[in-house]
């Protein structure tokens, strides 16, 4: 047993659980033994390519969605929202917010309040010489009506109890009486006699069926159930249970040709990985490492930094050499202006905005360039 614990810093490795194998029926013939193994072999070799092409396209798609979808759909979101949100939050918050808040109180002031006012004003009083009218005029003469219709309809009855009771004592003698004599002495003898007759009939016609279909049922027995059935027990059933073990079988295999093919496919595509790590990556890491990094070293220091120095003293050579000829062309205008004006009238101190003393101000005198004395 290892009783050594793993260090806080090393994450404990993943436990690999195997998958659950399924119970195999017990009591397996000599059959299913058989069919187990080159079933299974079949399987695993129709389902390894299958298996090796899953597992690539699986890497390809993983490696697009992280490569190409995501960023691309990161794109495609910020221009969604450059080209639709952020227009539609800009339109409903400075223009229809505010225009809708205009439209309100423009509602407010032609609507509202001209249905307040009418309301208030002409729909309430309506309203209330309607109620008076109802409850003042039309309900007493409502009421009145009423009485008049009340009295009417009731001398009526009076006059029609009368009338309405001959009617039907003469009714009852004359239609009455004389139909269910009728019905009592001639209809229901007649119709005895006819349910007697229709029940004879029923009967002698299902005597008939009765016979006729147990002749049917035999003869159809015979003919096709039985040999229908012997065909199902015999041939069919034997036939179902061997097509439903290779169907089992191949299912099985399927499932175990699929785990393992995983195992082979991740075998692959290790080595695969590895092949391409040490056929190209080491290489050019090794390249990159061992001969472009030095030679970029000895370029930097042998080649660029010399000819940026060199370029750096070049520049400031020539601009020291502008300075000076800037230098020697101000002074030697400086020069020629001495000779041809003659010497500048030294700058005077202190606040120019009134004359010193000897040079104030007068009615005959200037102090501007144009008209000084």
């Amino acid at each position: 047993m290892e009783l050594e614990k793993l260090d806080a810093g090393t994450p404990a490795p993943p436990v690999r659980r195997p998958h659950p194998r399924q119970p195999e029926a017990a009591g397996e013939g000599c059959l299913v033994v058989a069919i187990r193994l080159p079933v299974r072999v079949v399987v695993f070799l129709v389902v390894l390519p299958v298996r090796l092409v899953w597992d690539a396209c699986a890497a390809a798609a993983r490696w697009l969605d992280r490569a190409v979808f995501r960023p691309l759909g990161r794109a495609l979101l910020w221009t969604g929202r450059a080209v639709f949100v952020w227009p539609l939050v800009g339109l409903w918050r400075h223009v229809l917010v505010p225009l809708g808040g205009v439209l309100a109180r423009l509602g407010n002031l032609v609507v509202v309040v001209p249905a307040g006012w009418l309301y208030r004003y002409v729909l309430v009083p309506v309203g209330q010489a309607l109620v008076w009218l109802y409850a003042r005029v039309l309900t007493p003469l409502g009421h009145g009506v009423t009485w008049g219709v009340r009295g009417i309809v009731a001398v009526l009855a009076a006059t029609g109890l009368g009338v309405f009771a001959v009617l039907a004592r003469l009714t009852r003698y004359l239609v009455v009486v004389p139909c269910a004599w009728l019905y009592t002495w001639v209809l229901t003898p007649v119709g005895h006699a006819v349910a007697w007759c229709a029940k004879g009939l029923v009967r002698l016609v299902g005597m008939l069926v009765t016979g006729i279909g147990t002749g049917l049922y035999w003869i159809t027995r015979i003919l096709f159930v039985l040999p229908l059935l012997a065909v199902w027990r015999w041939v069919l059933v034997p036939v179902g249970r061997v097509l439903a073990v290779v169907a089992r079988e191949i299912w099985n295999a399927l499932g175990h040709a699929w785990r393992v093919t995983g195992y082979v496919s991740l075998a692959v595509g290790r080595f695969l990985m590895t092949l391409f790590r040490w056929g190209v990556v080491e290489p050019v890491r090794w390249v990159y490492t061992r001969v472009l990094t030095p030679v970029g070293h000895v370029v930097r220091d042998a080649v660029l930094r010399p000819a940026a120095a060199a370029a750096g003293a070049a520049g400031r050579a020539v601009r020291q050499s502008l300075t000076s000829a800037r230098l020697t062309l101000r002074q030697a205008r400086a020069d020629i202006r001495r000779v041809l004006v003659g010497e500048q009238r030294p700058a005077r101190d202190g606040n120019r905005r009134e004359p010193i003393a000897g040079d104030t101000r007068t009615l005959g005198s200037s102090t501007t360039a144009l008209t000084k004395d």
